[in-house]
């Protein structure tokens, strides 16, 4: 039995794969057992470690927290400016006209090849010399610009590309019902793309929480990572611990972040399923800014 994209395998290609996954399953078990053996070695396995976060809440009302809520924070506040200017962004690169499509794709390519610890720490130091913002504000100001500037420029290649995926019909069809270019990119074009831009978009989103550490690492923001270095600090070397917690943190909100998401492109696939209906010419006036054909039914 053939599929489109591969031959079904024959009886010894399986054998093959089983053999393959069986040694795979082996080694990950050995790397892990090594690991195992090497933290019980340096005694990062005792309970005395581990106990805060298991006993009582205080390392979690205390340090975790606070730094979710900070992680959180940013990354929010990110998004909500990020996604309207990528979208924007992407769709003035599609522009016709020459002195709109050149300088936002100059802008676009300028800030997707700088690393986004750089534009922290340039806004860092521009909020410092050319505003008012107090020296405790000006990290959370410093990261979310950096965010900002970065993803955004890559939201608007995604756009830019989502677009572009969809058949070049899509388009021609609504022009020639009468359909201005804003309408049909607003009405036909955008809509489309929306779904098979999703995961790449929710990938970015997940790529804005993690970013929010560098933030911690380097700026001094309080947020999720950093707490981890504070916390191991009043607890007495527990790094391991302390790293193993936040990275779980981490590890839930971008799954729930990417289930989210998987959720929502298979709803928004349903209900983009045609019905199979014809529309006629008396149907085609009805569209907003459609100018009617001259014709008569």
């Amino acid at each position: 039995m053939s599929s489109v994209l591969y031959d079904a395998q024959g009886p010894r290609g399986k054998r093959r794969n089983v053999l393959y996954t069986a040694v795979f399953l082996v080694a990950f078990a050995a790397v892990l057992f090594w690991v195992f053996q090497a933290l019980d070695d340096k005694g990062q396995l005792e309970w005395v470690l581990w106990k805060p976060f298991f006993s009582g809440t205080e390392a979690y009302s205390t340090y975790i927290w606070p730094g979710l809520q900070n992680t959180l924070k940013a990354a929010a506040l990110a998004m909500v400016i990020a996604l309207p200017l990528g979208a924007t962004l992407g769709i003035a690169r599609l522009s016709d006209h020459l002195w709109i499509r050149v300088p936002v794709g100059m802008i676009v390519e300028f800030f997707r090849a700088i690393p986004v610890l750089v534009l922290m720490i340039f806004g860092l130091a521009l909020f410092a010399q050319y505003t008012d913002v107090s020296s405790d504000d000006r990290p959370f100001y410093a990261v979310v610009t950096g965010l900002v500037l970065y993803n955004a420029s890559v939201l608007a290649e995604i756009v830019r590309a989502g677009i572009l995926a969809l058949p070049k019909g899509q388009s021609e069809a609504a022009m020639a019902i009468g359909l201005r270019k804003n309408q049909v990119m607003r009405l036909i074009l955008l809509p489309q793309s929306v779904t098979a831009m999703l995961p790449a978009i929710v990938s970015q989103l997940v790529v804005i929480v993690k970013d929010t550490a560098l933030g911690g690492a380097v700026l001094t923001y309080p947020e999720l990572l950093a707490s981890a270095n504070t916390m191991s600090g009043y607890y007495g070397a527990n790094i391991i611990a302390s790293l193993t917690i936040v990275a779980v943190i981490f590890v839930i909100i971008n799954f729930s972040l990417t289930s989210f998401a998987s959720w929502l492109e298979g709803r928004l696939r349903r209900r983009k399923k045609s019905t199979g209906a014809v529309l006629g010419v008396d149907d085609t006036v009805n569209i907003p800014g459609h100018a009617g054909t001259g014709t008569s039914a």
